[in-house]
């Protein structure tokens, strides 16, 4: 199976940026559709960002222009370019990549991200 590590996170104040990355053991991002997820305390995990194998993207309603997600095939890195932070982007944020969005079963370890001033 597929191993996904994520890195980048940590700690950011209000309206700063952080760029996630999540690198993959093997080429699966040019094949594969892709995902990054998050996990505040008490709150069920929601849908960062999507990107499909074709390259079409989508993202949570929260978003709202803030954040950017991509892949570079090459390296076998997907990433998440978050910016203008707000304290309730806290959270731990995961990437997933599976054949299509609605069968993603390759998971990272995920990567924190706080949002403090």
């Amino acid at each position: 199976q597929v191993q996904l590590v994520e890195s980048g996170g940590g700690l950011v104040q209000p309206g700063g940026s952080l760029r996630l990355s999540c690198t993959a053991s093997e080429i699966i991002f040019s094949t594969n559709a892709a995902a990054w997820f998050r996990q505040a305390p008490g709150k069920q995990r929601e849908l960062v960002a999507a990107i499909s194998a074709a390259g079409s993207t989508n993202y949570g309603a929260f978003v709202k222009g803030r954040f950017t997600i991509s892949g570079d095939n090459a390296n076998n890195t997907l990433y998440l370019q978050m910016s203008k932070l707000q304290l309730e982007d806290t959270a731990v944020y995961y990437c997933a990549a599976g054949r299509t969005l609605l069968s993603l079963n390759s998971w990272g370890q995920g990567t924190q991200v706080t949002v403090s001033s």
